[in-house]
């Protein structure tokens, strides 16, 4: 065996041992599927949320659980192309070879930093293709929505409910 037949085999042998770990964790159960959205969503919340977040790290724990919880729940709500669009997304985020593909990295979201986060996002935002523009703004309303349905977070909004009075006509 030459240098060249070698190198071929191992590089097909790496590609298709890719591919077969992207096909078979795309057909794990539901559960395992929402958990992992959770941790991704985790990740995603204080990068989405800064400065709206309690300062006290208990609070900032307990508002990001609610969040993750109001998310689930909005995300089974969505009319059902949505709902296939965002878990699409959710699972392309979650695929290394998807993700090397929509941000030029195989690390995975969970384990970069910050503000690593925060230059992938923005740049999405401002990207001259739409689709990515579409993932940023889909993951920021659904967790910019979410947070936002508690009552207990519109004070640093200084929203107040509206009352209705109900007056003898």
């Amino acid at each position: 065996m030459n240098r060249r037949t070698f190198i071929t085999g191992a590089f097909v042998s790496t590609a298709a041992l890719a591919v077969g770990v992207n096909l078979s964790t795309s057909f794990t159960r539901q559960e395992h599927v929402q958990s992992s959205h959770r941790m991704l969503f985790a990740t995603l919340i204080p990068i989405f949320l800064d400065g709206a977040l309690p300062d006290v790290a208990t609070h900032k724990e307990q508002a990001i659980n609610r969040t993750l919880n109001t998310i689930e729940a909005t995300i089974n709500v969505l009319p059902q192309e949505q709902r296939e669009e965002i878990t699409l997304l959710l699972n392309m985020l979650e695929s290394r070879f998807s993700l090397l593909l929509i941000t030029g990295s195989l690390t995975p979201l969970i384990l970069r930093q910050p503000f690593e986060l925060i230059d992938m996002l923005e740049s999405w935002r401002q990207h001259f293709i739409t689709l990515l523009n579409t993932a940023y703004l889909g993951l920021r309303e659904v967790i910019m929505a979410s947070y936002y349905a508690s009552p207990e977070h519109w004070g640093r909004l200084q929203y107040v409910k509206p009352t209705f009075v109900v007056g003898d006509n």
